[in-house]
């Protein structure tokens, strides 16, 4: 008799995200040599029933296509016991098999609140994780209704296509992350663990109302599926991967736009007219607005636009190139909202001679004659 039908989705998931991984592994290089034997993926586990069968399910299926597998906990420090909480975890990643299994302690920052300060700190110790062991991928156990939870927390914000596009398959640099879970419910793999008779651990934080993520899961999804019917978990995340398609279209047109538009750049150290600025925050990275760290002074810099041009193109489009124009010159990412691409669009589509406008980062942008320009102060 073959395992559990819970159980079996889990490994198929897994099995299908080793194969591209081992397809496509991660181009970011790790900082050691990678083992000539066999390439090393790691599970990022709290020990919650979403990460414990993500664990049970690599320790099952990477040996059979010859990968090896080891294990990341990371303990925030947030509740009292949680170091000891943490080894536990590691202990239980061990007795599945999983080698090397590192335990991480961090300290959590307040920048952008206590999810997003948590976030900031959790993937810069799965980064250096990965990069210590030479990992080529690190699989992030995050479910369906993950996908919709962030879904309705990007619509809640009023924030843009890319917001509500959710949380990627594949995200990080280089292509670090692996979500191999993001089509299955949070009951599949809950009842995975209970056929395997996996303990897990139930973090009091995603019960606690202080949290939005929280709120949105046992308050606001509950009262639409009652409205509505149920199927709002699968509605939603079937919005997030249109709304992916759709952003990636978009953001294609508006990096060759901005090369026909964009007249000269005067980096002191900045890229040449062309390459391609970050895109708008990922939601992958997930679930509240993000503010993140200036990036480090490198000179003054001009990036000019032509404004016949730029109003020209579709307002989905256009302000794309803003917002990548802005990056560009300075304006930290994760501080530009769409209320100043809004204000900086003004200075094309209704142009009345007004004053210049301060971005994040020390950014200036003002209207020239026919020309756009951004420059850090």
């Amino acid at each position: 008799m073959g395992p559990h039908p819970a159980v079996a989705a889990i490994r198929l998931a897994v099995r299908r995200v080793l194969h591209d991984v081992l397809v496509n592994p991660s181009t970011s290089p790790p900082s050691p040599p990678a083992p000539a034997a066999a390439p090393l993926v790691l599970v990022a586990c709290s020990g919650g029933a979403d990460s414990m069968a993500l664990a049970s399910a690599l320790a099952f299926e990477a040996p059979k296509l010859g990968v090896r597998a080891g294990g990341v906990t990371v303990d925030h420090g947030l509740q009292d016991g949680s170091e000891v909480r943490a080894a536990e975890v590691a202990e239980r990643l061990r007795l599945l098999g999983l080698e090397p299994v590192e335990c991480i302690g961090v300290s959590v920052g307040r920048d952008g609140g206590p999810e997003a300060a948590a976030r900031d700190a959790r993937y810069a110790a799965l980064d250096a994780a990965a990069e210590r062991h030479g990992a080529v991928a690190v699989l992030l156990g995050h479910t369906r209704d993950d996908q919709a939870e962030t879904v309705l927390l990007g619509l809640a914000r009023g924030s843009g296509i890319r917001s509500l596009s959710g949380m990627a398959q594949v995200s990080g640099a280089g292509g670090r992350y692996r979500r191999p879970f993001l089509r299955l419910d949070r009951q599949t793999v809950r009842r995975a663990c209970l056929a395997q008779s996996l303990p897990v651990w139930d973090d009091p934080h995603n019960v606690d109302p202080a949290y939005t993520r929280s709120r949105v899961r046992h308050e606001a999804l509950p009262i639409l599926e009652k409205a509505l019917g149920k199927g709002v978990v699968e509605a939603l995340a079937r919005t997030a991967q249109l709304s992916r398609d759709d952003a990636d279209a978009l953001d294609a047109w508006a990096a060759q736009a901005e090369a026909e538009v964009r007249t000269d750049v005067r980096p002191a150290g900045a890229a040449p007219a062309g390459v391609e600025a970050p895109a708008e925050p990922d939601a992958a990275q997930c679930a509240a607005e993000l503010p993140s760290a200036e990036p480090a002074a490198v000179g003054p810099a001009a990036v000019e636009l032509d404004a016949v041009g730029l109003h020209a193109l579709p307002p989905a489009v256009r302000r794309r190139v803003l917002r990548r124009a802005a990056i560009a010159a300075g304006a930290p990412a994760g501080s530009l909202f769409a209320r100043h691409i809004e204000e900086v669009d003004r200075l094309i589509t209704g142009w009345r001679g007004q004053r210049a406008l301060n971005l994040p980062g020390r950014v200036e942008v003002r209207r020239e004659g026919g020309r756009l320009v951004i420059r850090q102060g």
